[in-house]
C-alpha cells in the first residue's frame, strides 16, 4: 500500500516537473527572440506579433509569460534587481550598509552570469542594457523602476540597521549615493561597445572606491 502510494506520488510529480521545464523553455525562447529583435531592429519597431512568430507560439502564450513588450525588455534587469535584494537581505549584519550593497550587487552579477551558460545569450543580454539606455521610452521606464528599487533597498538597509526609514534619512542617502555610482558606471560602460560583464564590474569597483574621497577629501593638491 505504501509503495503504491509512493509510486503514485512519483508518477504524479513527473508530469508536473516536465510541465515546469517546458514553461521555462518557452519563456526563455520568447525572451531570446524578443531581445534579439530589439537589439537588431530596435525596440520601437518590434511588435509582439514578430516575437511570437519567431518562437511559433500564439499571442495568448506570450501574454501568459509577459504583460507587455516593456516587461520582456526588462526581464533580465528585473532578475538582476531581484537577486540584488535577495543578496542584500543575506549579507552579514556586521557589514556596514555601503559594503553590504557593494557585495550584494557583485554577487547578483555573478549569479546571473553563472545562470547563462550560452555565451551568445550573455552577449545578447549585455546588448539589451545598452539598448535600454539609448531608447527614450525604455529609459524613462528604467528610471521609474530604479526609483522603486532604491525604495526597497533603503527599507532593507533600515531594517537590518534597526532604524526607521521614515525618521532617519541615512538609508535613503546611502542608497541614493550607491545608485548614482551604479548609474554612472552603467552609462560609461554602455559607451564601450566591446566591453563585457567583467569590464562593468571593474568600472563599478573603481568608481565606488572613489565615492568616499570624492565626498569628503580635499581635491586640491599642493
Amino acid at each position: 500500500m505504501t509503495r503504491r502510494q509512493t509510486s503514485g506520488a512519483l508518477v504524479a510529480e513527473a508530469p508536473a516537473g516536465l510541465r515546469e521545464r517546458k514553461k521555462q523553455r518557452t519563456r526563455e525562447a520568447l525572451l531570446h527572440a524578443a531581445l534579439k529583435l530589439f537589439t537588431t531592429q530596435g525596440y520601437d519597431r518590434t511588435t509582439v506579433d514578430e516575437i511570437v512568430e519567431a518562437v511559433d507560439v500564439s499571442q495568448r502564450t506570450f501574454f501568459r509569460y509577459f504583460a507587455n513588450k516593456e516587461a520582456i525588455a526588462f526581464a533580465v534587469q528585473d532578475a538582476v534587481d531581484a537577486r540584488f535584494l535577495t543578496e542584500l537581505r543575506q549579507r552579514p549584519a556586521s557589514e556596514p550598509p555601503f559594503e553590504a550593497m557593494r557585495r550584494a550587487v557583485g554577487n547578483a552579477w555573478d549569479g546571473i552570469a553563472e545562470d547563462v551558460e550560452d555565451e551568445a545569450m550573455l552577449e545578447l543580454r549585455i546588448r539589451t542594457y545598452r539598448m535600454i539606455e539609448s531608447t527614450p521610452a525604455l529609459l524613462a521606464a528604467h528610471i521609474r523602476r530604479t526609483i522603486g528599487l532604491e525604495q526597497q533597498a533603503a527599507a532593507l538597509i533600515a531594517e537590518r540597521e534597526g532604524i526607521d526609514v521614515e525618521a532617519d534619512p541615512r538609508p535613503r542617502v546611502a542608497v541614493a549615493a550607491f545608485s548614482g555610482v551604479m548609474r554612472l558606471t552603467g552609462q560609461l560602460w554602455g559607451r564601450r561597445q566591446d566591453a563585457g560583464v567583467e569590464a562593468l564590474r571593474e568600472m563599478t569597483e573603481r568608481h565606488l572606491d572613489h565615492l568616499g574621497p570624492a565626498l569628503s577629501a580635499n581635491w586640491r593638491t599642493a
